[in-house]
């Protein structure tokens, strides 16, 4: 393989941004071509609104808006936005028919969709998202289940399920999606694509979540799903204003999941992770087992803080009557409403332990390495009951953290964690683009 320094073909953001720069492609022939995919899959559900002759309008007017020189990062990119952001003239859902029919229009962009225009986007559409973004699987009674484009016998996982599918059947080139516990990081995994979920106190102080619903602002942060690695420092600078190093390191120490953390994981994730694990020594990398014992109390303090969280919140929107949602939320929220606030600051104080003690882990390395779960693939019409536990264990940690974790994808849907110690995200995102350079 050629070393990390060597620049081989072009990434497909990065041909796709040549061309509209060249005048080959224009933004409308740009935006007609992820028009023709969008919806491909099973249940024509990735997004649950799209008005195509608005996103025509849009491509047209972005050469007024942006003359030739100096034209933004994102000029004539086809995007998609998760439907917890509001976006002018659609009602956002939270992929709830409640709330689409609560909400009304939204008058204005959300931040996220004002940063987005003002990077030259297209935004195409508002994508399908696991009701209140509390979910891991992508499945929804009210829009249907999210099967992915490519195999119809598949959800994409959640909550990000939309965000996903749109890059999986490239309607579009790049998606924001949301991660609580997971819900970048599982997707992106799921459906062999990659992820970028951003440190939670960067997300947090970038002003993004206004005009955006939380589901646990203690956990939630903003990221990208897309196809490349060596696109993922482009995508964070136009959100976040990042700038990540052109010549990162390659001789890093990347601590790994123990192996007696690895118990629950089928074949195929073990297989990925085992194929990354080799990937990275080539590629300098000095891989360190780690002793994560301490991650088996990530979910129920996780869950607990998530639950009384997510039930303030949407206890104020509906008088406290959860029975609008889906059963197995309705019960979530119910309980999160009965922690009583002596209970929720116990749990917190966990919090602030788990997280010191994760922190200073991630700090003896360059970089962590662990399964996004324990699954590789979640069966459309199958009880997932049990695989929401087998997602989370490998997840929430990270969460708790509000750690920075590009997502490594693998052809079969075991994708991997590589995490970074928290706010190091720059770091993080120019390693992964020489991964994926060296790669391609």
């Amino acid at each position: 393989m050629p070393p990390m320094s060597v620049l081989p073909a072009r990434s497909p953001l990065q041909r796709l941004s040549e061309q509209l720069a060249r005048g080959e492609l224009t933004p409308r022939a740009a935006a007609e071509e992820a028009l023709l995919r969008a919806n491909s899959n099973a249940g024509h559900n990735v997004y649950i609104a799209l008005d195509a002759e608005k996103v025509r309008q849009e491509a047209d007017a972005l050469p007024r808006r942006f003359p030739p020189v100096g034209r933004p990062l994102l000029y004539g990119v086809p995007v998609s936005i998760k439907d917890c952001f509001d976006v002018a003239g659609f009602p956002t859902t939270l992929g709830s028919r409640y709330y689409a029919e609560r909400n009304g229009v939204a008058r204005e962009d959300s931040a996220v969709a004002a940063r987005l225009r003002s990077q030259g986007a297209i935004i195409i559409g508002k994508s399908h998202l696991h009701p209140l973004a509390y979910g891991i699987t992508g499945e929804n009674p009210d829009y249907g289940d999210c099967a992915q484009p490519r195999d119809a016998r598949q959800l994409t996982g959640g909550s990000s399920s939309g965000a996903a599918a749109s890059v999986q059947e490239q309607s579009a080139a790049a998606a924001i999606g949301t991660d609580t516990g997971g819900s970048v990081r599982v997707p992106a995994a799921l459906c062999g694509v990659s992820g970028y979920r951003a440190s939670a106190e960067l997300a947090q102080e970038s002003g993004l979540w206004r005009g955006g619903v939380h589901l646990a602002p203690t956990f939630d942060t903003l990221g990208w799903l897309f196809e490349d690695l060596r696109d993922a420092p482009l995508l964070a600078e136009a959100l976040f204003g990042l700038r990540a190093p052109h010549r990162p390191e390659t001789r890093v120490r990347i601590g790994c999941v123990s192996e007696e953390f690895l118990h629950d994981c089928d074949a195929q994730v073990l297989a990925g992770l085992g194929d990354w694990k080799r990937k990275l020594s080539e590629s300098g990398g000095t891989m360190i087992p780690a002793d994560t014992g301490y991650w088996e109390e990530a979910q129920e303090i996780y869950a607990a803080i998530t639950a009384h969280e997510a039930a303030a919140i949407h206890g104020a929107k509906t008088g406290g009557d959860f029975s609008h949602f889906p059963a197995p939320i309705a019960e979530r929220l119910a309980w999160g409403a009965s922690i009583s606030a002596d209970e929720i600051e116990q749990f917190r104080a966990r919090h602030a332990r788990f997280r010191e003690h994760a922190d200073s882990q991630l700090r003896q390395f360059d970089f962590f390495l662990a399964p996004c779960a324990a699954l590789h693939e979640l069966a459309v019409g199958t009880d997932h009951t049990e695989s929401r536990r087998a997602i989370l264990r490998y997840t929430t940690p990270l969460s708790l953290v509000g750690a920075p974790v590009v997502t490594l994808e693998c052809a079969s849907g075991a994708g991997v964690q590589l995490i970074a110690p928290r706010n190091s995200d720059a770091r993080l995102l120019g390693y992964a683009r020489a991964v994926g350079t060296r790669l391609a």
